[in-house]
C-alpha cells in the first residue's frame, strides 16, 4: 500500500513538473521544472528495484545534461522584445496533433486488459551487482569497444581543441 501511495505521488510530481514545464514562461524555469521531472523519474526507478539507473539518471541527465542546458539558456540572452511574433496556425496545428496523440494514447489504454498489477521490488533486474556482473562476463567485448571507442573521441576532441 505504502508502493502504490509513493508511485501516485511521484506519477503526479512528474506529471505536474512536465506540465508547469510546458507552460512556464521562463526558460530557466522551464529547465528547472524538468529537474523535479527527472528525480520523479529516478523515484520511479527506485521503485522498480532500479537503482543503478536511478542514481544514473540523477548523475547524467539531471547533474550534467540540465547545466549545460542552463548555460546554453543563459549564454543565448533570451529577450521577450527580440522574440519573434507567435504563429496562431502553427499553434492551432499543434494543438490538433496534441488532441490526436492523447486520443490514440486514450484508445490504447483502454484496449489493454491487463489484471495482473505490476510487481514492486522482485527479483535482482536492477541490481548494480548483477548489472556489473553481467556485464562483465558476457559482454566483456562490446564493453572494451566502447571504451576505446570513447576513449578515442576524447582524444579527437582535445585534437580539435589545440588545432591553432
Amino acid at each position: 500500500m505504502n508502493t502504490q501511495i509513493i508511485f501516485i505521488l511521484l506519477s503526479l510530481m512528474a506529471i505536474g513538473g512536465a506540465v508547469m514545464m510546458l507552460v512556464t514562461r521562463n526558460p530557466v524555469k522551464s529547465i528547472l521544472w524538468l529537474i523535479v521531472v527527472f528525480f520523479s523519474i529516478s523515484g520511479h526507478y527506485i521503485l522498480l528495484n532500479a537503482q543503478f539507473l536511478a542514481v544514473v539518471n540523477i548523475i547524467v541527465y539531471a547533474g550534467a545534461i540540465m547545466v549545460l542546458f542552463l548555460f546554453v539558456v543563459m549564454l543565448m540572452n533570451l529577450n521577450a522584445e527580440t522574440e519573434p511574433g507567435k504563429n496562431y496556425r502553427l499553434q492551432f496545428i499543434g494543438i490538433i496533433a496534441g488532441g490526436c496523440l492523447l486520443l490514440i494514447m486514450l484508445s490504447f489504454l483502454m484496449a489493454t486488459k491487463t489484471h495482473q498489477p505490476v510487481l514492486m521490488k522482485v527479483g535482482e533486474s536492477g541490481l548494480i551487482k548483477k548489472l556489473g556482473r553481467t556485464l562483465f562476463t558476457d559482454y566483456v567485448l562490446p564493453f572494451e569497444i566502447s571504451s576505446v571507442l570513447f576513449l578515442s573521441a576524447m582524444i579527437g576532441a582535445v585534437i580539435i581543441g589545440k588545432k591553432n
